[in-house]
Order: C-alpha cells, then sequence, then structure tokens
C-alpha cells in the first residue's frame, strides 16, 4: 500500500488561515471598489465622447446641406460650417450680449425678492405652512446635497465644454479615421453589422440633433414672444433658459417654468395663470407635433423609458448624462436590436422555413 501520508500534509498546507482569508475578502472587495471607480470615470468619459460626436453630426450634418444645396467641394463646405457656426454664434453673442447681461442682473435682483413674497403668500394656508415646514428642517440641506451631487461633473463644467469641443473638432476633421477603427475591431464577418449600426447610430443622432435644435428655437421664439406680450420683465433671458433646459426631456420644462410663473406672481394670479398656460401650451406644441415630425429617423422611444434613463444617467453622471440620456438609450436599442433581436427573429424563421420544408 502507498503511503497517503505526503498528500494529506500537500492538501492541508493549501487550506487558508483564518486571517489569510479575511485578507483575500478585503483585497477583493478593495479591488471591486477601485474596478467601479474606474468605470464611473471612465463613463463620464465616454459620455464626454458621445457630445463631441454629436459635435461632429452637427458640423456634418450642416456640411450636407451646404453640399447638396451648392455642388461644391466637400472640404469647402465643412469649412463653411464650422466656420459659419462660430460666425453666427458669435454675431448673437455680441448682438443680444449686453441686452442679456442686463437682464440677467434684473433677475438675479428681483427673483430673491419674488421667492420671499411667494413664500410668505404660501405660508398664509396651512397646506403651505406644512410645505414650508418640511423644508425649513434638515430636508433643504439634503435637497440642496443631492442637487449638488446629481450636477456634478468629473472634470468641472469648462473642462468638460474644453475638452468636449476639441473631440468635436477632431471628429470632424477626420471622423473616417475613427469609423473604420473601431470597425477594425471586429472579425470579418461582424464588420458588415459593425458599419450597419454606426450608420444607424449616425442617423438617429441626427434626428435627435436637428430635433432639439429646431425645438430649442421654436420655444425660445414662442417664450420671448408670448412673455414680452404679457408684460413679464426680463423675457429674453427667460426664454433663453427654457431654450437650453429643453435639452432635458420631461424635466427641463418643468424647470423652465417656475422662474417665468414667479415673475408673474409680481404682477397678480391672472397675470400668472396666463404665463404658465403660455409654457405648457408652447411645450405642448413643440414636443408633440413640432418635434415628432423632425425626428423621422429617431428611434421612437417609450416615454416611461426615458424617464428612467433620466434618473440613472443624472445619479451616475450629473447634467451631463441627463442632456444625453436620450441619444445613448437610443445607441443600446439599435446595438440590442442588431446584435440580439434580429438574431433571435432570424433563427425563428429559420425554424419555421425547416418546418414548412419537413411537411412538406
Amino acid at each position: 500500500m502507498p503511503d497517503k501520508k505526503p498528500i494529506s500534509e500537500k492538501a492541508s498546507k493549501k487550506e487558508l488561515t483564518y486571517i489569510e482569508k479575511v485578507w483575500h475578502t478585503v483585497a477583493i472587495v478593495a479591488l471591486l471598489v477601485v474596478a467601479i471607480l474606474i468605470a464611473r470615470v471612465a463613463f463620464n468619459v465616454l459620455l464626454m465622447v458621445l457630445a463631441g460626436s454629436l459635435i461632429a453630426v452637427y458640423f456634418h450634418g450642416l456640411g450636407d446641406i451646404i453640399e447638396r444645396k451648392t455642388k461644391w467641394n466637400r472640404k469647402i463646405c465643412m469649412t463653411i460650417s464650422v466656420v459659419g457656426s462660430f460666425l453666427i454664434l458669435g454675431t448673437l453673442l455680441w448682438v443680444m450680449g449686453t441686452t442679456i447681461q442686463g437682464q440677467i442682473a434684473i433677475l438675479s435682483e428681483s427673483l430673491p425678492q419674488t421667492i420671499n413674497n411667494f413664500k410668505i403668500k404660501l405660508g398664509e394656508g396651512p397646506i403651505g405652512a406644512k410645505i414650508l415646514e418640511y423644508f425649513a428642517d434638515d430636508n433643504t440641506d439634503k435637497l440642496f446635497a443631492t442637487a449638488q451631487s446629481f450636477f456634478s461633473t468629473s472634470f468641472g463644467v469648462l473642462g468638460n465644454i474644453y475638452i468636449i469641443m476639441f473631440l468635436g473638432i477632431f471628429f470632424t476633421t477626420t471622423p473616417s479615421l475613427y469609423k473604420d477603427g473601431i470597425i477594425r475591431l471586429f472579425p470579418d464577418q461582424n464588420k458588415p453589422m459593425a458599419k450597419k449600426v454606426i450608420d444607424r447610430t449616425s442617423q438617429a443622432l441626427k434626428g435627435w440633433l436637428k430635433g432639439m435644435m429646431l425645438s430649442m428655437v421654436l420655444i425660445f421664439v414662442m417664450i420671448s414672444t408670448g412673455l414680452s406680450f404679457i408684460g413679464i420683465p426680463v423675457a429674453l433671458v427667460l426664454a433663453l433658459l427654457t431654450g437650453l433646459l429643453k435639452l432635458i426631456p420631461n424635466f427641463g420644462s418643468l424647470a423652465a417654468m417656475i422662474p417665468g410663473v414667479l415673475l408673474a406672481l409680481t404682477k397678480d394670479l391672472n397675470t400668472a395663470i396666463i404665463t404658465a398656460l403660455l409654457y405648457i401650451i408652447s411645450q405642448t406644441i413643440v414636443s408633440n407635433i413640432v418635434t415628432p415630425l423632425i425626428q423621422k429617423k429617431m428611434i421612437n422611444i417609450p416615454p416611461a423609458l426615458t424617464i428612467i434613463s433620466q434618473v440613472l444617467m443624472g445619479v451616475l453622471s450629473g447634467v451631463l448624462g441627463i442632456i444625453l440620456a436620450v441619444p445613448l438609450l437610443s445607441i443600446i436599442i439599435i446595438l440590442v436590436d442588431e446584435i440580439y433581436v434580429k438574431k433571435i427573429n432570424n433563427e425563428a424563421d429559420d425554424q419555421v422555413g425547416h418546418k414548412t420544408v419537413d411537411s412538406d
């Protein structure tokens, strides 16, 4: 009989002590925490890449329109697209900058007093008093802390804008370099599918960007005209704020309405009601009639799914995540459709075909 003692001694040496198990567990947890932190930072970087891609999509979309209308060389059209966009933006800032700056100063002076007056009126009723009591406790600090984390960014606002602008310029100048680089990562049999996904994503982003930009312009014109007609001060700034917050579906419209209605309350209740109706009607026309007609090439996303994605992206990446929630969700839907749904449907069709052949 062979001696089995060495085997048992070898097995006992492999057993970990309690302290070693604790250290292994701590190491695993630490690695998971580090991996999660790295993934979160990397996710924010990917969002900035997506934002830079949207800028490139805008420049190329405008360049396509110029090329179709003029039949000029592609490089000339792209140069006009980029330079012309910056010139138009600079001209608008130069022409409207003084007016906007003055209205911002007026708004910053009048809005705090308006909020205090609103609190006084709200506290006159029993329900309003309970609401003020709720926000007067520690819940206010929690609310501000949540808002601060909700709108936080990885590199700061200016740093993010700087990175996004440079990424957009690089993607605009040499788009084929990055597109071909992504396709090369896939094996030969999957390269056609990768190209199709990129093309579908490009069309979806163009549709979203076109609809969003025209919606922002339309809502700016409607709100500024309506508020000026009603007689609300700083109408231009309020309309500009509404147009910018249009980037945030669902929540942006509600946030944009609050300062306008509060300022209207300084006149009388009827003016505040008319102002609220102006915001609601304008947002309804743009969101339910104009935007769907423009974004025909955009994927039809259920509203509940949009809200869920906005909340998740807001918690993960702040305001940049909220703005890019819809285009990112569109990309995910396209990937799932091309990689999973169509494959399942093709397999189901093949099985039906085989059953038909067998029955014959």
